[in-house]
């Protein structure tokens, strides 16, 4: 969802767009990465904003369900948040850094499409995140561990 019409998404919700709201978004709108709510938190906190950690949950989960930001479920079931573009597309984050790319998947559409088709389902949904290492984190990764002294 465009920048331009979150406010009104949040209207439409019969939530208002207030400070809290738009510092939440323009720190969503500099990342690269999946950030969680604690994270979101610790930087509007940083830069001398005024929120409290709930008011933080409560927005990021109705700026997911507008669609307004993506989320992944991290390994241990913690829920991440990043403002992402808004044409249909997949991630590809990196475990160690998290690193996200946004990557388009014509063979996962089709795959699906047909994985519907074959069972007999209709109006499928899909979500794909793929975890790795990015090239940065790739070396650090494969060296063996140091011995402590």
């Amino acid at each position: 969802m465009a920048a331009a019409t979150a406010p009104r998404a949040f209207a439409e919700a019969g939530r208002r767009d207030t400070r809290q709201r738009r510092a939440l978004r323009e720190k969503l709108s500099g990342l690269e990465a999946f950030a969680s709510a604690q994270q979101l938190h610790d930087a509007i906190r940083a830069d001398g904003g005024k929120v409290g950690l709930a008011t933080v949950y409560r927005t990021l989960q109705a700026m997911a369900a507008a669609g307004e930001v993506d989320t992944v479920r991290t390994a241990d079931g913690e829920t991440l948040y990043r403002k992402c573009g808004t044409s249909h597309h997949h991630h590809i984050v990196c475990r160690s850094c998290g690193l996200t790319v946004e990557i388009d998947g014509p063979g996962v559409e089709r795959w699906a499409e047909r994985a519907a088709a074959d069972h007999g389902f209709t109006n499928v949904q899909h979500v794909v995140e793929l975890f790795g290492f990015c090239a940065d984190c790739s070396p650090a990764q494969s060296l063996p561990p140091t011995a402590s002294h």
